[in-house]
């Protein structure tokens, strides 16, 4: 009789209160619709406030914020286990539903107000400073409040502040990429969104790769620690850490990190070097789709690695 070696995390938080997914991974782009979302609302709505452009287009960022975020919430129901069951993880502050909602429900609040403001102002497209701080402020905490809600020591490449950081980076990319394209096609001056694109495309692809390292890495995070038999195939082991890392590499490396980061940073390099509107529409509109497929590949392989004692039993 041949037994299997069953592999586990180092910690012994064996998933205690984990956010278990369903096995398909159709929807891993959540959190990187989200991410845009937050990228190309209130966050570059308020930069361009404060620069005193784009005031055409501030309606129009509006909308697609806000379908933006309502698609990430319907996506966040389709990898739950049990979608039906969600109102049960509203129960408690620590519970990372329930943290996710209260950002989101104060993310519309603010970009409601900063849209009444900007249409009450003068000119139809000015805000006060301080909002439009506040509104960059809830920009970066809705992405961090989404990816931190996947932290938790019984699954160890989801436990790493790169993590979080990987889903700010995104909005970082996508954000000012989405805003350039969008005043490109107002008609608005893109050139306030040729530095923010260029710089937030470098932060953005800075921690993709560091994050990529670490997913890659991930196989070194578990160990052997019993024997489980399968008496279906009980030459098969239940599970290798070590070949399910090795086989994130095409997603992470040409996925994530060549199509989703370096190449919207090419194309936004090259788009603040000519300023034309014309060239942003194309170059832009590049990145953001390389933007977001590469931010679901690093998503998938996420999922992927999100190895658990669960998984074992």
């Amino acid at each position: 009789m041949t037994v299997t070696g069953v592999i586990v995390p180092l910690s012994r938080a064996a998933g205690a209160g984990a956010r278990l997914e369903s096995g398909t991974k159709a929807c891993a782009g959540d959190e990187a619709v989200a991410a845009c979302a937050a990228g190309c609302g209130p966050a570059a709505r308020a930069v361009l406030a404060l620069a005193g452009a784009g005031k055409k287009s501030q309606q129009l960022l509006t909308v697609l914020s806000c379908v933006l975020l309502a698609a990430s919430g319907v996506a966040v129901f389709f990898h739950l286990q049990h979608w039906e069951r969600i109102f049960n993880g509203f129960g408690h502050l620590t519970s990372g539903i329930t943290q996710e909602l209260i950002a989101i429900v104060v993310f519309v609040v603010v970009a409601v107000a900063f849209f009444a403001m900007a249409r009450k102002s003068a000119d139809g497209g000015t805000v006060p400073k301080w909002m439009a701080w506040v509104a960059i402020a809830i920009s970066v905490v809705l992405a961090a409040v989404c990816a931190h809600s996947y932290m938790m020591a019984a699954r160890p490449v989801w436990n790493s502040v790169l993590e979080v950081l990987s889903i700010v980076g995104a909005a970082c990319i996508l954000g000012p990429a989405t805003c350039a394209v969008v005043l490109a096609a107002k008609g608005d001056a893109v050139d306030v969104c040729g530095l923010p694109a260029v710089v937030g495309s470098a932060v953005g692809a800075a921690c993709t790769v560091a994050y990529a390292a670490v997913i890659q890495m991930g196989g070194g995070a578990f160990t052997q620690v019993g024997y489980y038999f399968d008496p279906t195939v009980p030459t098969k082991e239940m599970a290798n850490a070590a070949a399910t890392a090795a086989g994130q590499a095409p997603l992470l490396w040409l996925g994530a990190v060549v199509v989703g980061a370096l190449v919207p940073l090419v194309c936004c390099v090259l788009a603040r070097k000519t300023g034309d509107a014309a060239v942003w529409k194309t170059f832009g509109a590049v990145a953001v789709v390389a933007g977001v497929a590469g931010a679901i590949c690093l998503r998938v392989a996420f999922y992927n690695m999100g190895l658990s004692v669960f998984m074992f039993y």
